[in-house]
């Protein structure tokens, strides 16, 4: 399975006359001239970018993780820094920043990189912060049964930096511990002085 570039939000795509209308009503709306040069294009625009953006009402997220893998191993295993992008479901504003991934397989792995798909997957909807954090997660924990999985989610959100409190640079950071990393302090020390280097 190819990663989730490849998806596209049909229900955009099917719908395309109608969400460009509403985006030309909403920028009548806020005072815009829909026949300036700039944005003349711009429900056009904005209707193929909700198909890339929105892609992931396409797929079911553990679907992503694909084929697993039965491998001995009883080690911590970890994916820092992906990089996501999502839209606060309050808002449709913007939110943004990077996941970490941990987990102790008992018996069964998935590719390093069907973690990366399944972070994308995940957040590329109208999310919350915390719902994208257990969401991991719980997937993580029901596709591979694994002995733990944690998840640390930074997110800086344009909501709260650029519209109401206006914070820009402040970052939420939200945590999801399952299995032996709720009880075994030192796996949780570890995994958190890794994500760190």
């Amino acid at each position: 399975m190819s990663g989730l570039k490849d998806y596209v939000n049909t229900h955009v795509g099917e719908n395309r006359e109608k969400v460009e209308y509403h985006v030309r009503e909403i920028l009548k709306l806020i005072g815009e001239d829909v026949e300036r040069e700039g944005l003349i294009e711009t429900p056009a625009r904005v209707a193929r970018m909700y198909e890339e953006i929105f892609a992931g009402y396409e797929i079911d997220p553990r679907e992503v993780l694909g084929v697993t893998f039965e491998e001995d191993h009883q080690e911590l295993v970890i994916v820092k820094d992906i990089v996501y992008f999502s839209q606060c479901e309050h808002h449709m504003a913007p939110f943004f920043g990077k996941a970490h991934i941990g987990y102790i397989p008992s018996g069964r792995i998935a590719g390093l990189s069907k973690l990366a798909r399944l972070v994308e997957a995940v957040t590329r909807r109208l999310q919350v912060q915390e719902r994208i954090t257990s969401q991991i997660a719980d997937i993580l924990e029901e596709v591979l049964e694994p002995q733990g999985v944690i998840v640390v989610v930074e997110g800086e959100h344009m909501c709260m930096c650029a519209r109401g409190v206006k914070k820009p640079g402040s970052k939420t950071i939200t945590s999801a511990v399952r299995g032996t990393f709720r009880t075994d302090a030192a796996s949780r020390a570890e995994f958190l002085s890794l994500i760190k280097e």
